[in-house]
């Protein structure tokens, strides 16, 4: 049977078609999902690489709710144009304290996994509440319910961190009892600044 026949014969039988397809999305789906599983980098932390604080954890959620996923990747890939617009190139036991990852592949905007920073913390601020205010040309949303909702407000920071401790996390009952101190008084757009500024290559200095 050459390939003309069998082309047509899986065309006619609709059952042997839907199994042809669901073999065929089967071996994509294993390409993908057994090097995060077999790969020991995506579980060992990096050099430097540290667990979310409460704040930035919190700030993390509200970047995942928000759906900046959506526009922005966090993987600078290992490519000359890539490393000289958004820095050091990215690597996988960076993600070890990530749940889920945020890799993404699309790019409305920046990758930001370099931008901490890059601004301070007040130009971060307006950009997320008025991006135009700082950036003319910007077609980013603005987000300015972030400034009016507390970082903390359902108060499951406590939980969060005891689930994650459960996969790993090195989070300590001190660490853990004293989360909801470190977000009383700030803002949701104050979380996610911090997360924001968080994304750095492990050993870069910490800016103002």
């Amino acid at each position: 049977m050459n390939a003309v026949d069998l082309h047509r014969k899986l065309e006619r039988n609709s059952g042997l078609l839907i199994f042809g397809i669901l073999f065929v999305s089967a071996i994509g789906g294993l390409v993908q999902v057994l090097p995060s599983v077999l790969q020991d980098d995506l579980v060992t932390p990096g050099p430097g690489t540290q667990p979310y604080g409460p704040v930035q954890l919190t700030g993390r959620d509200l970047y995942i709710r928000e759906g900046c996923s959506t526009c922005h990747s966090q993987q600078v890939r290992p490519l000359l144009a890539e490393v000289r617009r958004y820095g050091p190139y990215s690597k996988a036991g960076e993600s070890a304290y990530d749940r889920p990852f945020l890799w993404g592949s699309k790019r409305t905007g920046p990758d930001l996994h370099r931008i901490g920073g890059k601004y301070t913390d007040v130009w971060q601020r307006m950009h997320l509440l008025d991006p135009r205010s700082v950036v003319p040309d910007s077609i980013m949303p603005g987000y300015p319910w972030l400034a009016e909702r507390a970082a903390d407000a359902d108060g499951s920071i406590r939980a969060k961190m005891r689930a994650l401790r459960r996969l790993g996390h090195p989070y300590t009952d001190a660490d853990i009892e004293a989360a909801p101190a470190a977000l009383a008084g700030l803002a949701e757009v104050d979380a996610l600044v911090a997360y924001l500024q968080a994304l750095r290559a492990p050993n870069a200095e910490a800016q103002p």
